[in-house]
């Protein structure tokens, strides 16, 4: 989205581009302190180059990282420094209202 529709295409502004990747699938999914940066709000964080974004995947080889990436936080732990991935793994599942536990 971020390379096609909002540097190369012009379609979206990336102000709106940003949101419809963060705020807005939470918010419809009520997925509560994710999506926003705010006090008490797992720090989910990102910081890419707008000019080098770009996603490699496709259909026949969907495993391929996208570049552009610099920086990525996930709760507040940095996995992405640089470019290069720091070995942490702070990820966990993050369920919805409509997920029912065994």
């Amino acid at each position: 989205m971020l390379a096609k529709y909002v540097r190369d295409e012009k379609v979206i502004p990336l102000e709106e581009a940003v949101r419809k990747l963060t705020s807005l699938p939470t918010t419809n999914l009520k997925i509560k302190k994710r999506g926003l940066l705010q006090p008490g709000y797992f720090a989910d964080v990102t910081i890419f180059d707008p000019v080098k974004i770009q996603d490699h995947a496709t259909f026949e080889n969907p495993h391929q990282y996208s570049t552009g990436m610099v920086h990525v936080f996930i709760n507040g732990t940095q996995v992405l420094m640089d470019g290069e991935h720091t070995g942490a793994k702070p990820g966990r599942i993050v369920r919805g209202p409509g997920w029912k536990g065994k």
